[in-house]
């Protein structure tokens, strides 16, 4: 386990949404201290400092010059994580850069390059499959409870963001959509149970063109969509195993499960992969009712209540890399997921088969009981 009695200092970039998410998720872990938030805009930075306790303050300037700054959460918009990442490794800084890694593979690899080149360690979001329903699905698969995987079905349904959040154009823009907003959650439970990707084919398009918002507090009656809203794809893994995935903002009503797996004797079910806990449930063939299995590391928090949609885990996974543990939402797991939510749109545009150059390690197993 990471040594506790060492705090490592933080600072977070990026003072928006998710923000306080981060916050109080680091606060599970004594080792993990946030000392400095930065934003482009100060005064919010300083709103969001005072709200939450955090001692220091200022712009991405002030943050990267800070030498008491160990690492720094990235949680910028993410059309601008490759600058910004790349700024925090070359001021020295380990970072911990929330998902999408980038918005495009090319300037993924330009961060790959220069964590190599800097020799920092870069962690990505999503931490989602670090949580126990994920590590008990693998768990099952590992001991052999549903014989031989077969394939997977994902679905990814409707955020309905025009319906709760104030401003949801940055979700209908280049760096959003549903592959690559909720995709990752799905793709990283995936290659965690499953292995890399080895090819996909996928067909895309746009719902509605515009839409058109209905919240309370909203600040823009009508949003224009700039990405597909709408994708089907066939995975083929690198271990043989064939995944049908759907990931839309289109599909408001629906009975399709979040995640199943089919092996040559069972079947798994898995809960919501944009959360650390919940029921997974088994079905064997010679079984007349499904059952749920129980956890094989503890819970991030309570099910079905505000803990489960803090963040922090991964971060707790990073400073455990620094002290020789594990790296498992590590840089390598980070760009292959990328490029499989990137190939999306290639495959679209040139209709074709789409054969994945990168790839990764199954990230070691966390098993606390």
């Amino acid at each position: 386990m990471a040594q506790e009695n060492t705090r490592h200092r933080i600072g977070i970039l990026g003072a928006g949404n998710i923000f306080g998410r981060y916050v109080e998720g680091l606060r599970k872990f004594p080792e993990l201290e946030a000392v400095r938030v930065a934003d482009i805009d100060p005064a919010r930075a300083k709103q969001a400092a005072a709200e939450f306790g955090i001692p220091e303050w200022g712009d991405d300037t002030a943050l990267l010059a800070d030498d008491s700054v160990e690492i720094i959460i990235n949680i910028t918009p993410p059309q601008f994580h490759a600058k910004t990442t790349i700024a925090a490794l070359e001021a020295g800084k380990h970072v911990y850069a929330e998902k999408p890694l980038a918005v495009t593979v090319e300037e993924g690899r330009s961060i790959l390059e220069a964590a190599a080149r800097t020799d920092r360690l870069l962690g990505s979001a999503p931490d989602t499959f670090l949580g126990s329903a994920v590590q008990t699905a693998r768990h099952a698969i590992d001991a052999g409870l549903i014989g031989e995987v077969v394939g997977t079905t994902a679905f990814v349904r409707s955020s309905r963001a025009e319906t709760w959040h104030p401003d949801p154009r940055s979700f209908f823009q280049p760096g959003a959509g549903p592959v690559f907003d909720m995709g990752p959650y799905y793709l990283a439970a995936l290659i965690n149970c499953l292995g890399p990707v080895s090819s996909l084919s996928a067909a895309t398009r746009i719902g509605a063109k515009t839409r058109e918002v209905t919240s309370p507090d909203r600040v823009v009656d009508q949003i224009t969509v700039e990405v597909p809203t709408h994708a089907s794809a066939v995975l083929t893994f690198a271990s043989g195993a064939i995944g049908t995935v759907l990931m839309s903002f289109d599909v408001w009503d629906t009975e399709l499960p979040r995640i199943e797996i089919y092996g040559t004797e069972g079947t798994l079910a898995l809960p919501n992969p944009n959360f650390f806990d919940g029921d997974v449930r088994i079905k064997r063939h010679q079984d007349t009712d499904w059952e749920v299995l129980t956890p094989v590391t503890e819970l991030f928090g309570a099910v079905g209540t505000p803990e489960q949609h803090r963040r922090g885990l991964g971060v707790q996974d990073l400073v455990g890399a620094l002290a020789g543990e594990p790296h498992r939402a590590n840089a390598q797991f980070a760009f292959h997921t990328l490029e499989v939510l990137a190939s999306f749109e290639i495959s679209q545009q040139e209709s074709r088969v789409v054969a994945l150059e990168s790839s990764c390690e199954r990230p070691e197993p966390r098993y606390a009981h």
